[in-house]
């Protein structure tokens, strides 16, 4: 059996994408090139490793045991080079990050700027994803940094604080709740309500809680960024349920009042979350993040999510 990492690293992309055509362009291959070569380590094999489909591909047990072993397979390579990579300047690194959608739009911007900036032979692959699709793929060691809200279930995973994240309701100005100092979701499920579009992490985490109550939030327009979603609500749209971050900075620009949500899952916090040793580029970004991460330091002795007592890093890198 030879498999060689590019046939490894095409394999896991389209077993991740679900694709064959999104798994050659992510591997930046052909789709004639990257089928060429699946068929030939089912060949090889002498086992099916995906049941094709019209709309994309599934997995057989084969093919989710060949992806476990390719993800080892490439993570280890990804560590050795980040331990060469001390040594030389030829080699480069790239850092997997899923995050949710306020650390995508209100957060991680300015943080990968300064760590890209300081850091021109390191790449970042940063994706959307709710905040349990993120620490399933972490635990899966299908990304390697996952900023993701700490609701979710964080069993097994190194965090650290990385912002705090509370939910707030925005309405026009005037509005008959704009003199209210906080109300529940179940107070105004039935309103009209401006959104993201669907399947943004933002409105999955919505859509569950509002389930939750006995609901269903009904949408007038679903817009693509919070900044649109907090203009259209300032022209008497609807209103919205955006991170309170996002509603200060488009508060006076947008025409839009905050009013507090008092449902506990609104008042959160952003965790960076990592499962195991990253290679030192990875690890640099994990402190950049961390920077100007609020302080929330536990009594001497209280474990962290993942049961270990709270360090001074997050991780502790390989050298290099």
């Amino acid at each position: 059996m030879r498999f060689d990492l590019t046939d490894l690293r095409l394999f896991l992309n389209v077993y991740e994408t679900g694709s064959i055509t999104a798994g050659a362009q992510r591997t930046h291959m052909t789709l004639a090139s990257a089928s060429e070569r699946i068929r030939g380590m089912e060949g090889t094999l002498g086992v099916a490793l995906l049941l094709r489909a019209h709309r994309g591909v599934e997995s057989t047990p084969a093919g989710r045991t060949l992806a476990h072993h390719a993800r080892v397979v490439l993570g280890q390579i990804d560590r050795m080079r980040g331990e060469l990579d001390h040594y030389g300047q030829g080699l480069k690194g790239h850092v997997r990050v899923l995050c949710n959608t306020t650390a995508l739009t209100e957060h991680l911007p300015p943080v990968l700027g300064d760590f890209l900036r300081d850091h021109p032979r390191v790449s970042v692959d940063l994706q959307e994803r709710t905040s349990v699709e993120i620490a399933d793929a972490l635990r899966a060691g299908a990304c390697d940094i996952g900023v993701l809200a700490d609701s979710a279930d964080l069993q097994g995973l190194h965090t650290r604080v990385f912002r705090h994240d509370p939910l707030t309701l925005v309405v026009p100005r005037g509005h008959a709740l704009a003199n209210r100092r906080s109300v529940t979701l179940a107070e105004v499920a039935d309103a009209d309500f401006v959104g993201l579009i669907e399947g943004s992490a933002l409105q999955e985490h919505l859509a569950h809680h509002a389930r939750r109550g006995g609901k269903m939030l009904s949408y007038r327009v679903r817009l693509r960024g919070v900044d649109d979603v907090c203009k259209m609500v300032g022209r008497g749209v609807g209103i919205a349920i955006v991170p309170r971050a996002a509603a200060v900075r488009l508060g006076r620009t947008a025409g839009v009042q905050r009013v507090a949500l008092a449902d506990d899952w609104a008042t959160r916090d952003l965790v960076l979350c990592v499962r195991d040793t990253l290679p030192a580029y990875a690890d640099a970004l994990v402190s950049y993040a961390l920077r100007n991460a609020p302080v929330k330091t536990p009594p001497a002795g209280e474990p962290l999510a993942d049961g270990r007592a709270e360090t001074t890093s997050l991780t502790r890198s390989r050298p290099g």
